[in-house]
């Protein structure tokens, strides 16, 4: 009888492990998914477009990108379950290369990465929002940034606030790019099915607007990165994950296909319904998608991409905060950054670094020059990670890795990393070098702020953002915090 018990527990036991293992890949699958599909889909086939210089080359673009995000995918998998921290790249590259490379990453990620991705996901919003109400010209400027400000404001209130209302808000508005991208889907190939594909006839699919050259073809998978980014959202939770041996690459198997597929027939709707030079035109795709083919339902579409981007705002200002706020209590930037609201427990300093630096951005650049910005420097950041990995396979070979892919992919990756950024770089010399000077003007920042220790202090900041901001370092127990006096710690 006993011997029945063990057995049938052993049944149990193990149907339930094969429960958690299914379940947990498919929150992984959902997670990837929704993560790397955002509002880029909406900004970026323009861009693609005109660097790839015809609708073929495009669309070849827009399948290897997705290819090498795979590659990149399994990379960040392995260096996940290896370093288990949190704070992704920029913890993996501390760990691997020390200070002053990880603050480096960090000083790039707060001062470009993010604040340029907000500025340019608030300027599709407001562009979104007003076309309709300027149909034959662009938005004024003016009333774009107003706008734009207006939204990094409002979310930056909110994420302030309260923490419920900032995943919300995510929640929700989440259905705004699933619905808005099915529906640009459906009907692409419901034109096609009727027989509108002229652009994607392969006699004139391939029939170039201006001159290849490899530079602008770089340019073009630097535009179609940047919607293709948050494909290494995955390693932020490997902590969490059973088996991550298993799940993890099957989730990124399953998602970065399903992504690249979605991406690749969205890019072809358009086509079904617009001329390349009609593309190239469209200050909002989707908009001029819907004008041509909705009808009286073309209100649809600017409403589904401003949730969409607004969703997306979100998001990047709540995870841009976290990143800030990680990497004050690692002691690379002010402690202020890593204090939270008394009340709220929202970390408002953070927060509002991130609202300041997002706005300057608005206001020094338009949306296809940013994107080539940003996009530099994340694919950047992605090299050197993925090359951290490679050295520590060299500086620790004998490490326990629950995952660990074939040297090729790496390698691989790398190259293609190598040949995008040198080429980028010589074709578009000033909007790709300004990032690298910024980036660079961290070592004399990590030497003076990091380094020296014993700096004199003549006013108390940390003091007075305490006193403004209402703000504590983060305590378990509420009768620890200590109230601010001008002795707290700088």
């Amino acid at each position: 009888m006993q011997n029945i018990y063990l057995f049938l527990n052993t049944g149990l036991s193990s149907q339930i492990s094969q429960l958690m293992s299914t379940l947990t890949l498919l929150i992984l699958f959902f997670v990837s998914v929704c993560n790397i599909i955002g509002s880029g889909i909406f900004i970026s086939p323009k861009g693609v477009l005109d660097h790839a210089g015809s609708v073929g080359f495009s669309l070849i673009v827009w399948v290897l990108g997705g290819g090498i995000c795979a590659l990149g995918s399994l990379c960040y998998a392995e260096l996940g379950v290896t370093i288990p921290k949190s704070g992704g790249d920029y913890s993996y590259v501390t760990e691997i290369f020390g200070g002053l490379v990880g603050f480096l990453l960090l000083w790039s990620a707060v001062l470009i990465m993010y604040p340029t991705t907000l500025a340019v996901i608030a300027l599709t919003f407001s562009n979104y929002v007003l076309q309709p109400a300027f149909p034959d010209c662009l938005p004024p400027y003016i009333a774009t940034r107003l706008l734009s400000t207006t939204c990094v404001l409002f979310l930056t209130w909110v994420n302030c606030s309260s923490v419920r209302w900032g995943t919300r808000i995510q929640d929700i508005f989440t259905v705004g790019k699933l619905l808005a991208l099915v529906l640009i889907i459906i009907v692409g190939m419901i034109q096609i099915a009727k027989g509108h594909y002229d652009a994607l006839d392969p006699q004139t699919a391939f029939e170039f607007i201006k001159d290849p050259s490899v530079g602008q073809i770089a340019l073009a998978f630097l535009q179609a990165s940047f919607a293709y980014s948050g494909w290494n959202f995955l390693n932020y939770v490997t902590e969490e994950v059973v088996e991550p041996r298993k799940n993890l690459p099957r989730a990124i198997y399953i998602s970065i296909p399903l992504v690249t597929l979605v991406y690749t027939l969205t890019n072809i709707a358009y086509f079904s319904s617009m001329s390349p030079q009609e593309l190239l035109e469209s200050n909002a795709v989707a908009v001029t998608f819907g004008e041509k083919l909705l009808g009286v339902f073309s209100w649809v579409m600017p409403i589904s991409v401003a949730l969409s981007t607004f969703g997306g705002i979100n998001g990047y200002l709540f995870t841009s905060s976290r990143l800030c706020f990680s990497g004050a209590r690692e002691g690379h930037l002010p402690y202020l950054l890593a204090m939270i609201h008394l009340k709220s427990c929202t970390p408002i300093p953070a927060l509002l670094v991130c609202c300041t630096a997002t706005i300057l951005i608005l206001c020094i650049g338009d949306t296809h020059n940013l994107i080539n910005y940003v996009s530099f420097i994340n694919y950047l950041s992605y090299g050197v990670t993925i090359a951290g990995l490679l050295y520590y396979r060299w500086k620790k070979p004998k490490l326990v890795r629950p995952i660990k892919v074939n040297l090729l992919v790496p390698c691989s990756y790398l190259v293609f990393w190598a040949v995008l950024l040198g080429f980028s770089l010589y074709s578009e010399p000033v909007v790709c070098g300004m990032g690298l000077v910024i980036m660079l003007t961290g070592v004399p920042i990590y030497f003076i702020g990091v380094q020296w220790k014993n700096k004199p202090h003549c006013i108390s900041i940390t003091y007075l953002g305490q006193k403004l901001c209402y703000v504590v370092f983060p305590q378990d127990d509420p009768s620890e915090i200590q109230p601010l006096t001008e002795k707290s710690e700088l």
